[in-house]
């Protein structure tokens, strides 16, 4: 190495701490421009541009829609990516043949759910407004403060002129919370890498584990009568009774098998979800058809298609005990986004190397666990074995939730654990 690397770490904390007002501005501006799925061009223009300035290679592209439908890997129902381009931005590595040196992603998201009712917020969902220390806006958690984090991170990197042997791959994506189109559009456009550390809201946790999900549908059927003389007919919500029932039963019966220590603050690891029920045309008539839509969680070391078989043997099941339903089979259907499970064991490299980095900066050990949620990170790992980790600031209780908000010293603070983290990952070139 040019430089003891604890003389490096010392110049880092130095630059974060310097830099801090020109930091908070560059996370303001983020999130000051709304990034709703559809929009996200201005924002990506100007993720493009920041990338640039610290002259790195940057690739800015919209996925094409036909290559995006075709891959068996697309979900979600979007039919266009019109005005929503992806950015790909290079750090590219001295010396990425050499012993030791290895290539890194950055991967972060910059579309954001919608806002919802405004007279819940208490400033302007768009404002950037700062509060002790608190940075509000729609997306500031989910996930603008995780990849904010990020390109302060490179920048300190390339103002100390650190010389990494390795390149970093910054990846600012569309289209994350509708199933992932993004980051499967840099996956299908060849980019890859040795790791990659996902800058989700973790409150600077380390998730070295995360559940995938999917959503179903299951369709129930009734026989329609007259409301004064119900008997004569067979009530569709009676009987998605019954099935909601069933579902929840193997829920309880999913969830028994986790025994993972990363999981036991969780109270229910793998959830799931009955979110939608529709049924019935009429407040006097029996109703004769039910739908039950939902989010099934599924374990990290489960596929989807184990998944999806117990759910649907146990319902199949529960309808051959049902005198109505086992001659009218309840349909399940697969539907809309899913995202897909991943793990690394805690003893990996990329775990261990932001496990050094948290202790090298917070002085404390880290906590690990399992993410409550899906990221890309599945994605990454399912179709190019690529390892990662999900790290970065913000508190999933607050995403997505009016009044979102994110703790500005944790965003420097992670973006400090990430430039340590690159320099012992990537390593660094004489």
């Amino acid at each position: 190495m040019g430089e003891p690397m604890q003389d490096i770490k010392g110049q880092i904390k130095l630059w974060i701490e310097s830099h801090y007002a020109d930091n908070t501005r560059l996370l303001q501006q983020m999130v000051r421009i709304p990034s709703l799925e559809g929009n996200e061009k201005k924002i990506q223009h100007f993720i493009a541009k920041t990338l640039e300035d610290m002259k790195l290679k940057v690739d800015v592209w919209e996925p094409d829609s036909a290559d995006m439908h075709a891959n068996p890997h697309f979900c979600g129902s979007r039919t266009q990516f019109h005005n929503s381009p992806n950015v790909v931005g290079v750090l590219q590595g001295a010396n990425p043949e050499q012993d030791g040196a290895r290539s890194i992603i950055l991967n972060g998201h910059v579309d954001v759910v919608p806002i919802g009712d405004v007279s819940q917020w208490e400033t302007d969902p768009w404002s950037g407004k700062i509060l002790e220390n608190r940075l509000y806006g729609r997306g500031s958690t989910d996930m603008k403060g995780g990849l904010a984090a990020s390109i302060i991170a490179l920048q300190c990197l390339v103002d100390l002129n650190v010389q990494l042997m390795g390149d970093v791959i910054l990846e600012s994506v569309i289209d994350e919370e509708s199933g992932g189109a993004g980051t499967l559009a840099t996956l299908m456009r060849g980019y890859t890498a040795d790791a990659a550390i996902i800058p989700e809201p973790t409150n600077l946790h380390i998730f070295a584990k995360q559940q995938g999900s999917m959503w179903f549908r299951i369709k129930i059927k009734g026989r329609s009568a007259h409301g004064g003389t119900r008997y004569e007919g067979i009530s569709a919500i009676e009987k998605a009774m019954y099935i909601l029932s069933t579902v929840q039963s193997l829920e309880n019966v999913r969830n028994a098998r986790i025994t993972d220590p990363f999981y036991k603050d969780a109270p229910i690891p793998i959830p799931i979800n009955v979110g939608v029920i529709k049924g019935g045309d009429w407040p006097s008539s029996v109703p004769d058809n039910v739908e039950l839509e939902g989010r099934m969680g599924i374990a990290p070391d489960e596929t989807l298609e184990q998944a999806k078989r117990e759910l649907e043997d146990s319902v199949l099941q529960a309808a051959q005990q049902d005198s109505w339903l086992k001659d009218n089979t309840p349909v399940i259907e697969w539907f809309g986004a899913r995202w897909l499970p991943g793990q690394v064991g805690e003893d990996h490299p990329i775990v261990r190397t932001i496990v050094q980095g948290y202790r090298d900066v917070i002085q404390e050990e880290p906590t690990l666990k399992a993410s409550p949620w899906g990221t890309d990170g599945g994605l990454m790992q399912t179709m190019r074995d690529i390892p990662f980790v999900i790290f970065g600031p913000g508190v999933t209780e607050i995403a997505h939730f009016p009044n979102e908000y994110v703790e500005i010293d944790k965003v420097m603070k992670c973006s400090e654990i990430l430039a340590v983290s690159l320099i012992e990952w990537c390593g660094t070139s004489s």
